[in-house]
C-alpha cells in the first residue's frame, strides 16, 4: 500500500509563490504584480536615478532630470555624442569617468560656459567640506536639495498635452519656445544632413484602428539618425524591424524613448492619427 504524505500548507506557499521584486531606483513608478503604482508628477517624468552603489562611498544617488537638460540640448548630443546609454545605468559611469572629462564631466567640467556663466564641475579628485554643497546638485536622491531649476515656471508658458510630463515638446520646438542645439564645441562632429525621409504610414493589426504616422522629420530634429539605427531599429528600410505593442510596452522599439522620456503609450491618438478608411 502506498503512503502519501500531506506537507504543511505554509510550506507548501513558500515553494510556490516568491516576492515580487522591488522596484529600481531608476525607474519611478515601475510596475510590480500585485502593487499599485503611482504615475509620476509632471516635473519627475523621464527622471532617472543613477548609481544605487553610490551610497558606498556615502553619497546618495544622482537624481538626472531629463527636462532640464532636454530644454537645453537634443537627444543626440547626449546619447550619441557624448555616449551615454539609452537604459538607466547602463553606461556604468563612475567619478574616474567624470574627472576625465566623460559623460557628465563633458560638460559639468567648469569650464564650459552657459549663458553668462560657466557650468558646475562634476567630481572632484579630492573631496574637501566646501565641496559637499556641490556634489548634493546631483547626489540628492532622499535629501530636500532645492533646485536652480523649477518646473513650473519653466512649463508655464509651454503647449501642453495630457500626459508625460504635460509638455508638447514637439509644439514648442516648432514654435521656437525651446531652441536645443544639437551641437556642442569640443565634443559634437559637424556632418552634412541627410535628406530626411517622407512621412508614411503604418497599419496596426488591430481591426479599427487608426493607421499610425511615423514622421522621420519630427524624430530627426531630436535624435538625428545614429540615436534609433541601428540599435534600436535594425534597418532603414521600412518592415525592417517586427515589433508589437507588447514590445513597446515592454520598453523595446518605439519604448525606447516612449514612457520613458518621450510622451507616453497611453496617449494613442498621438501616434495612431490616420483615420480608418471605410
Amino acid at each position: 500500500m502506498k503512503k502519501y504524505f500531506l506537507l504543511p500548507l505554509t510550506l507548501i506557499l513558500a515553494f510556490s509563490f516568491q516576492a515580487p521584486a522591488q522596484p529600481a531606483l531608476n525607474q519611478p513608478g515601475v510596475s510590480q504584480p500585485g502593487v499599485k503604482q503611482r504615475r509620476p508628477l509632471p516635473p519627475e517624468y523621464g527622471r532617472v536615478i543613477i548609481g544605487q552603489d553610490a551610497e558606498n562611498a556615502q553619497l546618495s544617488p544622482v537624481v538626472f532630470e531629463h527636462w532640464i537638460h532636454r530644454s537645453m540640448f537634443t537627444c543626440r548630443v547626449c546619447h550619441v555624442d557624448i555616449g551615454f546609454a539609452m537604459k538607466p545605468n547602463g553606461s556604468g559611469i563612475t567619478p574616474a569617468d567624470i574627472q576625465r572629462g566623460y559623460y557628465c564631466g563633458a560638460c559639468h567640467n567648469g569650464r564650459m560656459l552657459h549663458g553668462d556663466r560657466s557650468v558646475f564641475s562634476g567630481c572632484s579628485l579630492r573631496e574637501t567640506a566646501a565641496d559637499q554643497e556641490r556634489c548634493e546638485r546631483c547626489h540628492s536622491y532622499g535629501k530636500n536639495v532645492k533646485s536652480e531649476y523649477n518646473f513650473a515656471r519653466f512649463s508655464a508658458n509651454l503647449p501642453k498635452e495630457r500626459f508625460g510630463n504635460g509638455i508638447d515638446w514637439e509644439k514648442a520646438e516648432l514654435q521656437g519656445l525651446i531652441q536645443s542645439t544639437d551641437f556642442v564645441d569640443g565634443i559634437s562632429v559637424k556632418r552634412s544632413s541627410l535628406a530626411v525621409q517622407k512621412d508614411f504610414a503604418l497599419s496596426p493589426k488591430v481591426e479599427s484602428m487608426p493607421d499610425i504616422i511615423f514622421s522621420h522629420k519630427k524624430h530627426t530634429v531630436w535624435n538625428g539618425c545614429e540615436l534609433c539605427h541601428p540599435e534600436i531599429f535594425f534597418g532603414v528600410k521600412k518592415g525592417t524591424t517586427k515589433y508589437t505593442m507588447v514590445d513597446i510596452f515592454q520598453g523595446r522599439s518605439c519604448g525606447a524613448c516612449h514612457s520613458t522620456v518621450a510622451f507616453p503609450t497611453m496617449d494613442c491618438q498621438r501616434c495612431h492619427s490616420k483615420p480608418v478608411q471605410q
